[in-house]
Parts: C-alpha cells; structure tokens; sequence
C-alpha cells in the first residue's frame, strides 16, 4: 500500500512538482491538495492522509496556525513541515507546537520519500544539515530565556508596551506610574536583554513571542 499524503502549498507548480516526484515509483500517493491552511484544514475532514506536508507561509491561514489547530482538534496525521533556510525561526514555534518531520523544500525527492516513511514509521525525520542550524538556535533561546527570566513582572509589562510603539509617556499613563520610572525600568531592561535601544528591545519582543506579531 502506498504512503497516503497531502500537499498544502500556496504555489501550485511546487505542488505539482512534489506530487510528479512522489508518485513516480508508485510507493506514495497524493490524495489531496491544498493553496492554504483553511483549504488544508477541510481537506483534512474529508480525507484520511497519513502524512501532510506543510508549507509555512501560506494566505488565509499560514502553517504555524494551521500546526495548532490540527493539535487542538487531534487530527490523526503526521506532519512534515517544508521550509527554506531564512525561516528557521518559525521552524522552532514549529518544534514546540509539535511536529513529526521538517526539511529543506529543495531536497531531493528520496530525502523526501524517507522523512515521509520515517514519519509514517512513529519516527521523527530531521533533515541532517539542518540540526547544527536548529541546535544553534536553540541554544540562543535557552539564552535568551535566561535573560527574560532576569525581568520583574513590572519590566516585562514596560517591555511589552515599548514593543508595540508606545511612548515613554503613554507607557506610564497605561501603567500609572511616572515617566521617570518608565525610562528607569526600560533602562534596566536594555541591560538585562542586552540591546542598545528601543527596536532591538522590540526585535527581541517578537522572537521570543512577548508580543503577537501575527
């Protein structure tokens, strides 16, 4: 029996060029596709795929959104998430959410069949050259963690605030507390994250999920 899968993508010439590679030698079969994540998460009630593979960067509802609500409603499928090198960030919301297989989309059609048999399997599929990359930027979380971990509930609301465009002011006026406070706390913030101003601080908000970006 061949490897039942889906192909949620937005660009239809990958989709059709992943169901050309796959279905070659019979061994996996694509019995759905879809253009974006609301189309994947109907395809998912009418069909029964053992494998989906997912693209990050979808319209309507991108792949991350799509990864949790397959989570929430326990939907039985494995899936492998395609990615590109500049979106490892959103690779690892991706390993915390919850995800069986992840590699590059330019891999080669039997580095593909493999995660989708290794999946299939109850394993994990990690594409080798992309584990220094994922170790690497866990790590930097772990560090940043720590950082996160040295702020007061108090500095942690300042940051927040800072990070969606509010100025000194306004921030003492949603806090009650006085402007002088607000740039005493933001000045403790910058040293304890490590950033020099407020767009680091605000860049550092978003890639750790302080602030929702989405």
């Amino acid at each position: 029996m061949p490897a039942r899968i889906i192909i949620a993508d937005d660009h239809s010439m990958v989709r059709e060029g992943l169901k050309g590679l796959l279905e070659l030698d019979g061994e996996v079969e694509v019995i759905g596709e879809a253009s974006n994540g609301i189309e994947c998460l109907k395809l998912l009630k009418s069909v029964v795929p053992q494998v989906l593979l997912l693209d990050i960067n979808m319209p309507e509802m991108n792949g991350l959104q799509v990864l949790e609500k397959i989570k929430k409603d326990n939907i039985n499928v494995k899936v492998i998430i395609l990615t590109v090198h500049n979106e490892i960030e959103y690779l690892l919301k991706a390993v915390d959410i919850g995800i069986h297989g992840y590699l590059l989309k330019e891999s080669e059609a039997s580095e593909l069949k493999k995660a989708i048999f290794t999946v299939v399997n109850g394993e994990t599929y990690i594409q080798p050259n992309l584990i220094p990359i994922l170790n690497s930027k866990i790590i930097e979380r772990d560090v940043e963690k720590e950082k996160i971990d040295l702020l007061t509930r108090r500095e942690m609301e300042v940051l927040k605030l800072l990070s969606v465009g509010l100025y000194n002011k306004e921030i003492g006026e949603k806090l009650n507390i006085s402007e002088r406070t607000v740039k005493n706390h933001i000045s403790s913030i910058f040293k304890k994250i490590d950033v020099a101003d407020r767009t680091q601080a605000a860049v550092f908000s978003i890639r750790n999920s302080l602030v929702n970006v989405f």
